[in-house]
């Protein structure tokens, strides 16, 4: 069976090429299969691989659970 897990060297490469980045901001790799690459500045956290849809779909649930408690806190307020 052949590995086909790209190195760390080519993870790290395809992070920081601006060719893998729309509008500079949006990470989006479709050859990268993890789900939150790290940033162009890598201390600055993780992003969104938005060629992956596990991660979009991540992101999308995270978004709408983070609305959703929001808007429980402010229709319990009133």
């Amino acid at each position: 069976m052949e590995n086909n897990t790209p190195s760390k060297e080519t993870l790290d490469q395809w992070s920081k090429d601006p060719n893998n980045w729309v509008w500079g901001i949006f990470y989006y790799k479709p050859e990268d299969k993890r789900l939150f690459p790290p940033k162009k500045i890598e201390w600055m956290g993780s992003t969104v691989n938005f060629a992956n849809t596990k991660s979009v779909l991540y992101f999308v649930g995270m978004l709408l659970f983070f609305i959703f408690i929001v808007l429980f806190i402010t229709y319990k307020k009133t």
